[in-house]
């Protein structure tokens, strides 16, 4: 897939062994079911120690998440603190913060969930995050450089193919898709490999580390 990101290049070629990977991202009814049995906290959940955060004011320690808010206008790209800001009680079950809640959104994915959540739940599940390049393999559906998973083109036939920003990043979202945030797994077509939503919709973890200094040699 095209990117102009210094952060994904650079482009080289990679060898993966068959595998296996679920057609759509974790649900909260699925991730709700390994809460229930298991009892896992996740760590939104958890009040942030002085260890960890030496130097963080006492009223700064508490439980929570980063929440993506929009700006009142146009702002430079280079400070994500401008639409990015931790709010308390912001978790997995209440995802904008405590006024917010996952009721009757159970086909919705689940988001405010660490990398330790996702690997929790994966070795619970019997499975496993997929490395980065399994995930682009799957992700590109069966096509090689183009631009998006199923494709070159933004739209196929006039057909919305993914939940993605529309309008001005990051003061405007038109939601000319149907969705101003997330969208429940599935709501747009598949690509190439019978996967949903591997363009849009939430950030995946993977299981590797991101190194910026990367040499494929």
């Amino acid at each position: 897939m095209g990117s102009e990101n210094k952060g994904e290049a650079p482009v080289h070629a990679v060898t993966v062994s068959g595998f296996w990977m679920d057609p759509h991202e974790l649900t909260n009814s699925e991730f709700a079911k390994f809460v229930e049995v298991t009892r896992w906290v996740t760590i939104a959940e958890k009040v942030p120690t002085r260890e960890e955060f030496p130097d963080a004011p006492p009223e700064k320690l508490v439980a929570g998440a980063l929440v993506f808010t929009g700006t009142a206008g146009a702002v430079p790209l280079n400070d994500y603190t401008q639409w990015w800001q931790y709010r308390a009680g912001a978790n997995w079950r209440h995802p904008q913060g405590p006024e917010s809640s996952i009721e009757g959104k159970d086909r919705y994915p689940v988001v405010q969930a660490t990398y330790s959540d996702a690997a929790a739940y994966c070795e619970w599940a019997g499975k496993q995050l997929p490395s980065e390049a399994q995930w682009e393999f799957a992700g590109r559906g069966g096509f090689d450089h183009a631009t998006y998973t199923w494709g070159n083109e933004r739209k196929h036939d006039h057909e919305k193919m993914a939940n993605l920003w529309e309008g001005e990043f990051p003061h405007h979202n038109s939601g000319n898709d149907g969705f101003l945030r997330t969208a429940p797994v599935g709501s747009f077509p598949a690509n190439g490999y019978g996967l949903v939503d591997m363009a849009g919709n939430v950030w995946e973890w993977t299981s590797d580390w991101y190194a910026p200094a990367f040499d494929p040699a």
